[in-house]
């Protein structure tokens, strides 16, 4: 495997998680998730989005540092690859759309200081799918908080995220989503592999299941 840090990226329900636990397993690879369910002020910013948005990204980023941080110091003889299902600019990317600009102009002071910190992934695995299909997703797995994101929002993430892989020319593996199911469909997983296998020097490679 050429690469040693994989970051999986997509909008809220894109099955980044699912896709990072698969990965992990067939690269044996160390698994790095994201903690959202300790973040107590994720289920208050969807009940009041404007008061809890600044502390609920200080809370994602302080959280997120803290876990790519220990990855630095704790390395693993036995697995020479790191599988994550997020990478640290996510949280800009997020309170982009969440801050308003005195906030944002803060936070972005402080994520600066600390991405200067830690290790930038390899290649990024970025899963698009359309606002229908994450509002399925986010339906089935049926976390209370989530089930009133509205389609305005998910579209305003996505467009941050595509426009940022474009405008930064991110080495990404861009991934059609739209009809994936890598749990049941091994050819999917498949795919994702072959590209990993495959040689990106800059830019975007597009691939679709």
């Amino acid at each position: 495997m050429q690469h040693h840090f994989i970051a999986i990226e997509g909008n809220i329900g894109a099955g980044k998680t699912t896709l990072a636990h698969l990965l992990a397993k067939q690269l044996n690879a160390r698994l790095i998730l994201e903690q959202f369910a300790d973040n107590p002020f994720l289920p208050k910013f969807y009940e009041n989005p404007k008061q809890n948005a600044f502390p609920l990204e200080l809370f994602f980023m302080a959280e997120r540092y803290k876990q790519l941080k220990d990855m630095v110091h704790t390395k693993d003889l036995f697995q020479n690859v790191t599988v994550a299902d997020y990478f640290f600019t996510k949280c800009l990317l997020f309170a982009k759309v969440n801050l308003n600009e005195e906030e944002f102009r803060l936070y972005q002071r402080l994520f600066d200081i600390m991405q200067q910190q830690l290790i930038y992934p390899d290649i990024l695995i970025y899963l698009h799918a359309p606002v229908q299909k994450l509002q399925k997703n986010i339906k089935k797995r049926n976390r209370s908080y989530e089930q009133h994101i509205a389609d305005e929002y998910l579209f305003n993430i996505q467009e941050t995220y595509t426009s940022f892989i474009k405008q930064h020319n991110v080495k990404t593996i861009f991934i059609d989503v739209s009809n994936a199911d890598f749990l049941s469909n091994e050819s999917h997983l498949q795919t994702v592999m072959d590209a990993l296998d495959s040689e990106i020097d800059e830019g975007q490679r597009y691939f679709s299941l």
